[in-house]
C-alpha cells in the first residue's frame, strides 16, 4: 500500500452501540475496528487524556454484490 492508488477502500456501517450509523472507509475488510469518544476530566492532568473504548466486529457473512460492509457493535468486549 504504497500509493492511494493502490489502496481499495470500501465503504462499511456501523451497527448498533454509541457509533451507530456511523459510515466509515475501510482497506482490507479489518475483522475489528476500535470506536473511541473523549471523556472529560474533572481536575486538569497534564498529559493525561482519558477515552472510552468501544469495539464493533465485521460481520462474517461477506456482503453479496452491491450490499453494504457492516461492523456491529460488541458490548461484551472491554
Amino acid at each position: 500500500m504504497s500509493g492511494e492508488d493502490s489502496v481499495s477502500w470500501e465503504s462499511a456501517v456501523l451497527v448498533g452501540g454509541p457509533a451507530e450509523g456511523v459510515r466509515v472507509r475501510v482497506v482490507g475488510r479489518p475483522p475489528v475496528l476500535q470506536v473511541t469518544f473523549p471523556c472529560e476530566l474533572e481536575a486538569a492532568a497534564d498529559a493525561v487524556r482519558v477515552d472510552a473504548l468501544y469495539v464493533y466486529r465485521r460481520d462474517v457473512r461477506q456482503p453479496a454484490d452491491g450490499e453494504e460492509l457492516t461492523y456491529g457493535f460488541d458490548g461484551a468486549s472491554p
